[in-house]
């Protein structure tokens, strides 16, 4: 290609884009241009690839584009980075709402002004997708990696209901759910400052995944009140405390129900249990969540109760607060 069509192809691109040109030629049709990509996102390079293919597709004497995108070591050293800090939601059994925990929680630290992602590790029984109303919608991939979901409440979202059809069985041994944690983790989180991940409830290959390969800055422990929850849940502080994790805390879920006609409060599942199972592991007790119809009610319609106002909100928010001054702190 002589210099004339280097430099008229050029003149077709944005000023921005022309001054990130290293290379460009053309042969049989075929133009093969290479980019500076030093200093942008995962979405910015995405972005620029995009737009500097289409303008010289356009282009005449031109069949076919391909673009290279290069950084400097320097800057892919830096990007390559993990940036976010992980905090875990895990419990030591199924059946205490610690899904719906992990969902208000990323809703309420996002609503304090914090950049937060949200993982649903729960591979086998995925429900962060429902939870968020993100629920049809699929990831694309930029780079081998997946973009996650963006939802109304400010919290981008991956999970393996974004990846399977609804209802569909995963019957996947541990090496490959694993592998799909990974996958989840290592999406383009970009300018995500905490990543929150629901892990599956138990101690399994998941968890352990979890732990040597990602790290995560803390736990935080969901348990109902009642003893059976409780000695899980005990397990669950076990697991992170051995594997190096620091335990924020734990969460008393389904804890009070106040009947909507009397006012009247009751403890289907005891009280206190929680805190005091805290208190003699030496672990911060971070609050209650209250048994509330609408917690469920909203939760099932895809709208996280902290996204709106009232005591669910406010519960959720406390919660968040706590976390977040934690975070701050450690």
């Amino acid at each position: 290609m002589t210099q004339d069509a280097s430099d008229r192809l050029k003149t077709l691109l944005a000023p921005q884009e022309a001054a990130r040109v290293q290379s460009l030629r053309l042969a049989d049709g075929r133009v093969t241009i290479v980019l500076d990509a030093s200093g942008m996102d995962a979405r910015a390079r995405a972005g620029v690839e995009a737009s500097v293919k289409k303008t010289l597709e356009a282009a005449s004497g031109v069949s076919e584009v391909r673009v290279a995108l290069m950084a400097d070591k320097a800057d892919a050293a830096e990007s390559a980075k993990p940036m976010q800090r992980i905090v875990a939601v895990g419990s030591g059994k199924g059946g205490v709402g610690k899904s719906t925990v992990a969902a208000n929680l990323a809703v309420a630290l996002s609503r304090t002004g914090r950049k937060v992602g949200l993982v649903d590790a729960d591979i086998y029984g995925p429900s962060q997708a429902r939870l968020l109303g993100t629920e049809g919608q699929k990831p694309v991939a930029h780079d081998n990696r997946l973009v996650p979901v963006a939802s109304h409440w400010g919290v981008p979202v991956l999970s393996m209901g974004h990846l399977s059809d609804p209802g569909q069985a995963i019957a996947w041994r541990g090496p490959m759910a694993s592998g799909a944690l990974t996958q989840l983790l290592e999406g383009h989180w970009d300018d995500a400052e905490i990543l929150i991940v629901d892990l599956p409830p138990g101690t399994g290959d998941i968890q352990l995944t979890m732990l040597q390969k990602f790290k995560p800055a803390g736990a935080v422990i969901v348990s109902t009140p009642q003893d059976l929850a409780l000695i899980d849940a005990t397990r669950a502080v076990e697991l992170f405390e051995k594997g190096g994790v620091p335990v924020i805390g734990v969460v008393e879920n389904m804890a009070g129900y106040i009947c909507p006609h009397c006012g009247e409060v009751s403890d289907p599942f005891g009280s206190g249990g929680a805190e005091a199972c805290a208190k003699t592991m030496g672990t911060p007790f971070l609050g209650r969540i209250p048994l509330d119809i609408a917690i469920r009610r909203e939760s099932d319609a895809g709208t996280p109760p902290a996204a709106g106002e009232g005591p669910q909100a406010a519960a959720f928010a406390d919660l968040a607060r706590r976390v977040a001054d934690w975070l701050d702190t450690n």
